[in-house]
């Protein structure tokens, strides 16, 4: 296999290619994380059609994307390997753009949740496991850092598409631009799968690299202690990160005081925290062991959650510094549940193992949405969100000590 080429590289060179590529596709599918653009002039549009919604509905489209991304990721996993990379991603792809699209037309919440949460959120779910499946198989000598590097795309899509999004809404409005995003996502997506492939089964990275003996790993994940402990970590991970995404220009304005403009800024600069996240975590985890790394980003969900519950008017700095600490976390978070289960299960089963873990990544969009919501809507406030995930980021601390290794069993 020495003599195999990627786009006329030699392998060992040419799979880098693959991250670049991987990168752009994480950077349209994460446009889900601009979100809280989009939340005050949906709102708008729904009062001059004589509808009145709450903070809870405006966030049920985006909860629901997450949710439908996370149950179809483990599905569409069974099936990337079977049809092949370039196929999955072509098809998800489009579905993508297609949610997008259809989004133009939605006159109301339900309508959006459909368009929006379950047609753009399948195609998300379908593509998203693809690029880090290519990065994981060309990489075996560098797993977590690549994988950290191919979802860092993901992370910082809002660094990019929330300023393009606001810009596009203030320019052509929020109908036209969901049909710009959905043409464009289809077409970098469906480019992007002409090039995606996966190794020969018996492909190494040289001569001398060998994937250590290692001891047994369980086969099966759900009968695995193990795994109930890093799905749980994931789920509780999530929820706060996922929370800070949802709620970021609304908190900035309605508690901060920060205009639009500034308020849209400050999303820009969180997805900085998060996208450099998913390497600095996948590197750490690499290196301190799933369970340090998962440890380390409660405790800055902790202080994150205490900084905001003291946290008013005027304070910008408590609002920078707290929020970029729950997006980093989150992009953490990216980088540690794909690089543990790649660790701490059978690697010959990993992108459907992944899969099935990912799922605690819908659960936390879920639960995260509630408490966001409700807090908002029963308290008047976000404030009172941040007390359930300095209570969670403690439990999860709890967790990941006690209970984040290795099945007994395995070894």
């Amino acid at each position: 296999m020495n003599d195999l080429k990627i786009f006329g590289l030699p392998a060992r060179q040419g799979r880098w290619l693959f991250l670049p590529m991987g990168i752009i596709a994480m950077l349209c599918l994460g446009t889900v994380y601009s979100w809280s653009i989009f939340r005050k002039p949906l709102t708008e549009a729904f009062k001059q059609q004589g509808m009145t919604i709450g903070a809870t509905d405006t966030l049920l489209p985006f909860a629901t994307l997450l949710v439908v991304f996370a149950i179809l990721m483990p599905i569409s996993s069974r099936y990337i390997e079977r049809y092949g990379a370039a196929k999955v991603t072509a098809v998800g792809g489009t579905i993508v753009g297609l949610g997008y699209f259809l989004s133009s037309f939605a006159t109301s919440i339900p309508l959006l949740i459909i368009t929006y949460g379950l047609i753009a959120g399948a195609g998300i779910g379908i593509v998203y496991g693809v690029p880090i499946s290519v990065t994981a198989k060309w990489f075996p000598d560098l797993k977590g850092l690549t994988v950290g590097l191919t979802v860092v795309g993901f992370g910082l899509s809002p660094l990019i598409t929330a300023p393009l999004a606001k810009f596009l809404i203030d320019t052509y409005g929020i109908d036209s631009t969901f049909r710009i995003l959905g043409v464009a996502f289809t077409v970098i997506l469906v480019a992007i799968a002409t090039g995606l492939r996966f190794p020969p089964a018996d492909w190494q990275p040289s001569p001398q690299f060998s994937a250590s003996p290692a001891s047994p790993k369980p086969d099966r994940l759900l009968s695995s202690p193990s795994f109930f402990a890093l799905w749980s970590c994931y789920a509780i991970g999530t929820l706060a990160g996922l929370m800070a995404v949802g709620i970021a220009t609304n908190v900035g304005k309605e508690i901060i005081g920060l205009d639009t403009n500034t308020a849209t800024a400050s999303v820009s600069i969180f997805a900085i925290f998060n996208g450099i996240g998913r390497p600095i975590f996948g590197w750490l985890t690499d290196r301190i062991k799933p369970k340090m790394a998962a440890i380390l980003s409660y405790v800055m969900i902790l202080v994150a959650s205490i900084v905001m519950l003291n946290t008013g008017k005027g304070q910008v700095v408590n609002y920078f510094f707290a929020f970029s600490l729950l997006w980093l976390s989150l992009g953490g978070w990216l980088a540690i549940a794909p690089t543990a289960t790649l660790s701490m299960f059978n690697p010959a089963n990993y992108t459907k193992n992944y899969g099935i873990v990912f799922t605690a990544y819908g659960a936390g969009a879920l639960a995260g949405t509630l408490v966001a919501g409700n807090a908002k809507d029963i308290f008047g406030s976000y404030t009172n969100a941040f007390i359930p995930t300095a209570i969670l980021s403690i439990l999860g601390i709890l967790i990941a000590t006690f209970a984040l290794k290795p099945d007994p069993k395995s070894q």
